[in-house]
């Protein structure tokens, strides 16, 4: 109970600027009855989420000390020199992320004229669709928990950073590389499609030879990177977290995005849909039983 009443004051604020962002894209959307924004303010969620985060301890000390002054508020925001070399490496990331990632996925769904068959059930339902974009404020508030948390330690408290840092930033941009690389092969496969350049009815080259999801698997990846990143800083957070229970909440966003990604929104429901699209092609049956469904040369070809 004491570490989560920590956990709490500590990241608190973070969420609950992101649920209020979410709130304000939820409102148009059940206005308008569109999704189209749906994954751009995802990325927004993220990245002002991130941001704020590196800054929510200075401000909510001068809240509680009672000395939010003019003073204080010219001195927003803190000097870099006071911020950990570790909290400025795991903002940017995240930023680099979610800025790609919104990019890439509000230009894709321009592309059909802001439609997401995913929302097809949801999106005449105001409560229903409320409860998406709920969905994707929990998603963001629990991805980057690893990021809030490492920015609520003070900068003098957190070791410097080592070995473990550096195997965790190679992790994410390995990963990163094989989700950017990933969207691209598919943008292009598809680029290819439509000037008849084949007439393949699915991508099975390049990385999508390895696995039929790769960019979900890069995704994953650098999630889990992040949470590498973190551990150092989290297992020296006495006495402002408890080292055990901060280490085992922050593993809630890997493991989180993981569960998300095979069994809720990602790998189940793209398998569902080109099972039925594709159900007749004996290619598809070739693919589906010689490639993993997402971890390459390892992973099950059972969806």
């Amino acid at each position: 109970m004491v570490f989560l009443a920590g956990l709490r004051t500590a990241v608190g604020p973070t969420i609950g600027l992101i649920f209020g962002v979410q709130a304000i894209g939820a409102a148009h959307a059940i206005v308008t009855k569109s999704e189209r924004y749906y994954d751009l303010f995802g990325s927004v969620g993220f990245l002002t989420a991130s941001v704020f985060s590196l800054y929510a301890p200075f401000l909510t000390s001068k809240v509680n000390t009672g000395i939010l002054t003019k003073g204080s508020l010219a001195a927003f925001p803190p000097a870099f020199s006071s911020l950990h070399p570790r909290q400025l490496l795991m903002t940017s990331l995240t930023v680099i992320w979610a800025a790609r990632l919104g990019s890439f996925l509000f230009s894709r769904i321009q592309k059909t004229d802001g439609k997401d068959s995913r929302f097809d059930d949801l999106r005449e339902s105001p409560v229903k669709f409320a409860g998406a974009w709920a969905a994707q404020a929990t998603w963001i508030t629990l991805t980057a928990l690893p990021l809030y948390m490492v920015n609520a330690i003070p900068a003098a408290a957190q070791p410097a950073l080592g070995a473990r840092d550096a195997i965790g930033l190679g992790l994410w941009l390995a990963a990163f590389l094989m989700e950017v690389v990933a969207d691209n092969q598919k943008g292009a496969w598809r680029k290819e499609k439509d000037e008849g350049k084949h007439q393949e009815a699915f991508i099975s080259r390049g990385l999508w030879s390895l696995s039929r999801h790769p960019n979900m698997f890069g995704e994953i990846g650098l999630h889990t990177a992040e949470f590498v990143l973190a551990t150092t800083a989290l297992a020296s957070a006495a006495p402002f977290f408890s080292p055990g229970p901060a280490i085992a909440a922050a593993a809630l966003g890997p493991i989180s995005e993981a569960l998300l990604i095979r069994y809720v929104s990602g790998v189940s429901m793209q398998e569902e849909a080109n099972d039925k699209k594709f159900k007749d092609d004996p290619k598809w049956k070739a693919y589906k039983d010689r490639t993993p469904v997402l971890i390459p040369f390892l992973g099950s070809t059972k969806a």
